[in-house]
């Protein structure tokens, strides 16, 4: 594997789409590259990417004119198709829970990377540090079960059989999961399924992105004279539906700094209830997206305007809303320039 450096703009041309050309296009794109996927069919993470406008998806062939007009044309599926595969283990495999941390593969816990590194399969989703899958080698299996927000999408149930058939023949499983594993990752549904087929088992904790994306943004969630303590709470469904457990009327009087997961969608309902049960309409606000990678997006107003600004910006999921003193903090991580294998 060669080390190049990718200067911002570079125009890189990928001619596959599978789960391990992901991790190569992460890669690429936390260097600030321009990547076209020229390839009939993706998997659902880089078809996730070309829907939020990070890269382009030209569902064809690649063709001669396609590699005259790239500085650098990547092809990851060749090396990976070419490679022996390990062999045979014998008696049952395991299945490692991994928290990635959010995006950055610089944020992987020590312990996280050793298990990718024993691994023969890796399982994994849009929002885990696809980059740290370049070290794996080539006879690793990488199966993607993304799920997309309003489109394709690996149900729950369905991953946790792979889980168990990959596991129950023999392989030694890492789940590579986004941020920590327990904290809305459904980690604990997986893990049972795991002991219900007498699967062996761990869980290594990761860096929630609960911390980890207001801290990337300049924003503590707690601050001496500001706030003691926060608050995480899943914004999945909106105020008042019937699937809701948050009292949002008290969590508007509690005084913490409030975090939303997956409430991008239901902020503006998030707001009014906050604001209904009591919250200063001009309480601070901050949403922060895509964090930890070269996309990351900061934008911050008030309780009452947070929505319509974040809007305005295009900021769409993953993003986590703050909410509080603290939210009024910080400033822009500027994007970074790193190395990229190639």
């Amino acid at each position: 594997m060669t080390t190049l450096t990718i200067t911002p703009g570079s125009r890189v041309l990928v001619t596959a789409g599978d789960p391990r050309t992901a991790s190569r296009v992460e890669t690429l794109l936390g260097a600030g590259a321009a990547v076209t996927v020229v390839a009939p069919e993706v998997c659902a993470t880089i078809e996730d990417w070309h829907l939020r406008g990070l890269l382009t998806w030209e569902p064809r062939e690649a063709t001669l004119d396609d590699v005259r007009a790239a500085d650098l044309v990547v092809n990851a599926v060749a090396a990976a198709a070419a490679a022996p595969g390990p062999a045979a283990t014998r008696g049952p495999g395991t299945v490692t829970l991994v928290g990635g941390g959010p995006s950055d593969p610089g944020l992987l816990t020590v312990a996280g990377h050793a298990a990718l590194l024993a691994a023969d399969v890796v399982v994994t989703d849009r929002l885990a540090p696809l980059a740290a899958l370049e070290a794996l080698p080539p006879h690793v299996e990488i199966i993607d079960v993304a799920k997309i927000p309003h489109g394709r999408s690996t149900s729950q149930e369905d991953i946790n059989r792979v889980l168990v058939e990959q596991a129950l023949a023999g392989r030694d499983v890492v789940r590579l999961k986004g941020g920590d594993p327990f904290v809305f990752g459904r980690g604990g549904e997986e893990l049972d399924a795991c002991h219900a087929a007498g699967v062996p088992t761990r869980v290594l904790p990761g860096v929630t992105s609960a911390i980890a994306a207001p801290e990337l943004a300049g924003i503590p969630v707690t601050h001496r004279g500001l706030t003691q303590g926060f608050t995480v709470v899943s914004g999945h469904v909106p105020p008042g539906h019937p699937d809701s457990t948050v009292d949002w009327s008290a969590l508007a009087r509690s005084g913490t700094t409030i975090v939303v997961l997956m409430g991008v969608r239901t902020l503006p309902a998030i707001a009014a209830a906050l604001v209904a049960g009591g919250l200063d309409p001009a309480t601070p606000a901050a949403v922060v997206a895509d964090a930890g990678r070269s996309s990351q997006q900061v934008v911050r107003g008030t309780v009452t305007t947070i929505e319509t600004l974040a809007r305005d910006a295009g900021i769409g999921a993953p993003a986590v809303v703050v909410v509080g003193a603290v939210a009024a903090r910080g400033a822009d991580r500027p994007a970074e320039q790193r190395p990229v294998h190639a």
